[in-house]
Formats: C-alpha cells, sequence, structure tokens
C-alpha cells in the first residue's frame, strides 16, 4: 500500500514518508545498535522487538493519520533516520520526535524535525507539541534549540529520564 501524497513530504536533500516493510534491515541495524538504546533497543532487544517497534510507528498511521516518518535521501535513496509525531496513550502529549540511524552531524535531524513539525502543526494544530529527550542525549537537546523549543525542566511521566522540551507557537 503506497502512502497518501499528503503524507510525503520533501524538504532540500530528504524525502519523509510512512515506514513500509522494507525499512526493516535500516531500522533493525540502528534500533539494535548503541544508539537505538536511546529509544529503547539496544542489542538485547532482538530482532522481534525491533520487528514490533517498527509495525507500532507504522500502525500509528493507520490509527492516528498521522506519525513517524522514515527519512530518505532525495540523492540516492539511502533510509537515515525517522521523524515525526505521534502521541501513544501513555504520553501526555503529542511529541515531535526524531532518531538518525547514524552520527552524521549534517543537520539532517533539524531540517526533517522542523518539516514534521510544520506538516503536524498545518494538519493536526495540536494545543501543545512537546519533544521528551533523555537527559544525557547532547544531540537531540541541540536539535530541540534549534527548532526554538525550550525545556519547562519537568520530567516526562512515562519516562523519568527525559525532560520535557515545548515546542512554542509557529513562527
Amino acid at each position: 500500500m503506497s502512502p497518501a501524497p499528503e503524507h510525503i513530504l520533501t524538504t532540500e536533500r530528504l524525502t519523509l514518508r510512512p515506514p513500509r516493510r522494507d525499512d526493516f534491515a535500516p531500522f533493525a541495524r540502528f534500533y539494535l545498535s548503541e544508539r537505538g538504546a536511546m529509544i529503547g533497543g539496544g542489542a538485547e532487544a532482538g530482532d522481534q522487538g525491533a520487528w514490533k517497534t517498527l509495525a507500532a510507528l507504522a500502525g500509528h498511521w493507520w490509527l492516528e493519520g498521522y506519525g513517524w516518518f522514515v527519512l530518505e535521501r532525495r540523492e540516492g535513496g539511502e533510509v537515515v533516520g525517522m521523524s515525526g509525531l505521534h502521541h501513544p496513550a501513555h504520553h501526555a502529549d503529542r511529541e515531535l520526535g526524531w532518531s538518525l540511524f547514524s552520527d552524521t552531524g549534517e543537520g539532517l535531524a533539524t531540517e526533517a524535525a522542523a518539516a514534521a513539525r510544520d506538516w503536524g502543526r498545518a494538519r493536526l494544530a495540536p494545543a501543545r507539541l512537546v519533544s521528551y529527550i533523555d537527559t544525557g542525549n547532547a544531540p537531540s537537546r541541540g536539535v530541540a534549540e534549534r527548532l526554538g523549543a525550550t525545556t519547562d525542566g519537568t520530567r516526562a511521566e512515562h519516562d523519568p529520564a527525559c525532560e520535557v522540551w515545548l515546542h512554542g507557537e509557529a513562527a
């Protein structure tokens, strides 16, 4: 099944689209790595855990009509990460998130998250949009700051290791 055209975004360097089955291999490599541990993965999660997580991300699109986008380089088609909005039942707020599959340092996370944020605001008009960022994740705090978000100093109820970062009104 192909995503609806309104669910495909493009930026200068990326195409953002809903996840599909053939994203499993690059997602699993990330999710089972040390970097993936920051989002609940890691080697102990195994392929089954990686599959369940990818399926949950894809399922969010079916349940809510929005979710995390897979980030593909426009040049070459390499899958480099994910970014988007979601609101699991156990989270207090709608969240804007991002994860790069490698530490590229190219600004791709900021580029993708800005596009996802703007798309979400236009489509969903959330009263409050947050990012839950692990206190030890300096690169993600940097992305949040570049997006104009600020922390309110509180911790996420569902994960006390994460600070709540607030995304203000659209510019």
